[in-house]
This record gives structure tokens, C-alpha cells and sequence, in this order.
């Protein structure tokens, strides 16, 4: 069984539409979304409590975890786990350290000191998505900048199950980033709360975290009007670049490791080959998909996946890259040997995140690597970067002039003020050095 649409890049005319995502309609999921952001706008927690009902199927006595919850939850994590997530914390706090912002101080001329000031956002929202796949992980991608970055307020909001709870793993990844302050919410009602406020829920300054079509349309939509979000997004998405050389098994596991994320996800490959030489290769991944696929789970999403997922045959690496940059993925895999891996990345300027060499799996830098794991998806990597410290914290400019530094710099400003007709802007200048000039 053939997984993946084969092209041929020496011979296909329209790789444009061979490299489109997967769509939803856009329009449906938009109006519903609309609806249930005005519902909490308008009716608060009482909302939210009807929506736990309809959505997670169950009736919240509250909506915020309680202490008891998590030391109930610390309990329920495995040491096995915790030691994971303890060596995976030390790697993203060391990697996001090193991106903490320094303020510049420049005098551009004498009298004219300017500089800029770094300061941590003050509330930020973080979902995370807890239905078929509760991302723990994603707990310590966004709570461990959060707090490098010193933001004096973190909340993070998430589904709960039929019984009422969170899942343990992701309250005791929160206590790791000394989060607190965790409510059962999700979907767009959840993004709602945090961008409007509640009864319970303080609004906060920005949002961040991944989820499904009804919760990235919710960040879009109170993007527009009152909330900073962290970047648009949609389903996740890889490409591989491998040769003839590369491992088929290291490649197919790659693929299905992304497609398992959804039934949206999707699954780039592009072999660097000649057209024989690489449609032979694309068969040997074919066959290490089958053997793969049999063995695993959530075969269902993967299915789905790969079927709107494609592969291309690419006779030399400019064409690579230039399929790269169009697609612009938010993994980037590249396998095709040290020196060519290096040569295909100097290349690259659109990509959320690469991985160089047969080593570097997509899992590593979404468990515990150290990079983050937040990343642009839907072509976004052309204009947003991923997660990172930056992400967290505001820049101000400062600037201070000197009696003498307005008064080398007056002739610029009031003709530039003449110029543009603005007689005020004329004014503040002419006043401070005694009237008319």
C-alpha cells in the first residue's frame, strides 16, 4: 500500500497545490466559535461551567484546582516520570536562560542618549490541550520561559476528564514551572476566559499554547480585539529531507511520529535523487510505514494523516531548498549526511525548528532537548519565529536629550515638522530653545 502522493520536481507544474495544507471550513468553525466567545464575554463562569457540561460532559463543582488536587497529583506521577521531566526541565531552563534579553544603551550623538528596557509580561494565559493526548510537555515549553522571563503572573488553563480532574502529569509539570494558579477550562471558552475575564478568571495580557481548529480560531478571534496571542497556528506539520543513504526505518518513523499528532497532521518528504533512483527509495519507505504502522497506536490519525500527506523527488539541493522555503515547515528534518545537512540548513530562512542529522528525531526538541517545541505551523515560519524568552517580555525605549542635544538636533526636527505641516510638533521644539527660531 502506497501512503504517500509521489511528484516528481523536474516534472510537476503545479508544486504550489502539492504543497497546500489540509483545510477545514473555515467559516462554520468561525461563526461557532463567535458564539461561544460572546456567551463567556457575556455570562462568565456560568458559561464555562455550561460548556464543561456540553464539551468535557461533566458538572464542575469549581473551576480552579485546589492544593489538595496537587499533591494528589504528585502522588499519581511515576518516578520515572518525574526524573524525565526533571532532566527535560534543566535542558529547556538552560537553552531559554541563554535567551533572557539584555537592554542596549547607545548615545547616538552628544546630548542624545537612548536605550531600551526589558520587562517581563505581566499576566500571561497558557492552554494546554488535554483530550486525546494530554501535552505535559507543553507545560514546561511555556511555563519555564514564563518564569526566566520573570512574569509576575502565570495561569494555565486546561480540559478536564469525566470526573472532574486534570491530569496529574501535566499538575505536576505546572508545580515544576510554579504555576498555581490552574483552572478546568478548555476549548475556545477557555481562551475566552483568558482574554475577557471572569468571576473566577483574571484576563490576562497574552495567550499562548497549541489546540485544536475551535481553540486556534478562538486565539485569532481575541487577537483582533484585546489579547496578544503567541502566533497564529493550525495542525502540526513536518518535513523530512533525506537521500538514497538515509535510513528508510529513521525516515518512516519520523513521519508517523508526526502524523500521530492528528488526523490533520501532515507528513513531508522530499528525497534528494534523481527520479528512478529516488521513487526505489520512497518504496523502501513505503514498506518500513507498513511494518511501522502495524505496531503502533492511534493508527487511525496516522492513516489520515498520511493521506493528504505527499512525497517529492528532488534531483539537487537548490530545488530542496527552494521547496523547503515554500512550504516553510514547522519541523524541519534534514538527513542527508554532515556535510550536505549543513550545506541544505545554511539555506534554509523558512522553518519553525530543524533537526540535522539521522539522530536528531522531531521528538527530541518536543520532549526534552532543551529547544522549544512551540512552534509556526500553516506556513506561518515564513514571518514568526517559535516560542522563546523573547516571547515573554516587552521592550521599552528610553530616550533623554540634553538642552544641547535638542539643540544640535532642532534643525532636523523643525523641518521635518514643517514638512509634514504639524505646527505642534514645531512648537514643542521651538519653546524649549526660547521661542521662534
Amino acid at each position: 500500500m502506497a501512503y504517500l502522493t509521489r511528484y516528481d520536481v523536474t516534472q510537476e507544474q503545479n508544486l504550489a497545490a502539492a504543497l497546500r495544507r489540509n483545510t477545514t471550513n473555515g467559516s462554520e468553525v468561525g461563526e461557532r466559535v463567535r458564539s461561544i466567545l460572546e456567551a463567556v464575554k457575556r455570562e462568565g463562569d456560568t458559561a464555562l461551567l455550561r460548556f464543561a457540561l456540553q464539551f468535557d460532559r461533566v458538572a464542575l463543582q469549581g473551576l480552579r484546582v485546589s492544593e489538595e488536587e496537587f499533591a494528589e497529583a504528585e502522588k499519581l506521577v511515576s518516578p520515572t516520570l518525574k526524573a524525565a521531566l526533571a532532566e527535560a526541565s534543566c535542558n529547556i531552563r538552560i537553552f531559554h536562560q541563554a535567551q533572557l534579553p539584555q537592554g542596549e544603551q547607545v548615545d547616538v550623538a552628544p546630548g542624545i542618549a537612548l536605550s531600551r528596557k526589558v520587562v517581563p509580561i505581566n499576566r500571561v494565559g497558557l492552554y494546554i490541550p488535554g483530550g486525546t493526548a494530554p501535552l505535559f510537555s507543553t507545560v514546561l515549553m511555556l511555563g519555564i520561559p514564563a518564569q526566566v522571563a520573570g512574569c509576575p503572573s502565570v495561569v494555565l488553563t486546561t480540559p478536564p476528564d469525566r470526573e472532574g480532574n486534570v491530569h496529574p502529569a501535566i499538575l505536576y509539570a505546572a508545580k515544576l514551572c510554579s504555576i498555581t494558579e490552574v483552572y478546568k477550562v478548555g476549548g475556545a471558552q477557555a481562551i475566552a476566559a483568558l482574554a475577557y475575564g471572569t468571576q473566577t478568571i483574571k484576563a490576562v495580557d497574552k495567550i499562548f499554547g497549541p489546540g485544536n481548529q475551535y481553540v486556534t480560531e478562538a486565539k485569532k478571534q481575541v487577537s483582533s480585539e484585546c489579547c496578544a496571542i503567541d502566533m497564529p497556528a493550525g495542525p502540526s506539520e513536518v518535513m523530512v529531507v533525506a537521500n538514497p543513504f538515509s535510513n528508510p526505518a529513521f525516515v518512516a518513523s519520523d513521519l508517523l511520529s508526526q502524523a500521530e499528532h492528528g488526523s490533520d497532521s501532515q507528513a513531508m518528504l522530499v528525497v534528494n535523487a534523481k527520479r528512478e533512483e529516488g521513487f526505489a527509495y520512497l518504496d523502501r519507505v513505503e514498506e518500513e510505514l507498513s511494518t511501522q504502522l502495524a505496531k503502533l497506536g492511534r493508527q487511525n490519525f496516522m492513516i489520515s494523516s498520511l493521506s493528504s500527506s505527499r512525497a517529492f523527488v528532488c534531483p539537487d539541493l537548490e530545488r530542496c531548498a527552494t521547496l523547503v522555503n515554500a512550504y516553510a515547515p514547522e519541523h524541519l528534518i534534514i538527513n542527508l549526511g554532515d556535510e550536505e545537512d549543513e550545506k541544505l540548513a545554511s539555506q534554509v530562512v523558512n522553518a519553525g525548528s530543524l533537526f540535522l542529522g539521522p539522530y536528531s528525531c522531531e521528538t527530541a526538541g518536543d520532549y526534552a532537548s532543551g529547544t522549544n517545541h512551540t512552534l509556526p505551523t500553516n506556513g506561518w515560519a515564513r514571518s514568526y519565529s517559535g516560542v522563546s524568552t523573547d516571547s515573554f517580555v516587552k521592550k521599552i525605549t528610553i530616550q533623554k536629550l540634553s538642552r544641547e542635544g535638542l539643540d544640535r538636533l532642532s534643525p532636523t526636527l523643525l523641518a521635518m515638522a514643517e514638512e509634514e505641516q504639524l505646527s505642534a510638533h514645531r512648537n514643542a521644539v521651538a519653546i524649549r530653545l526660547g521661542g521662534e527660531r
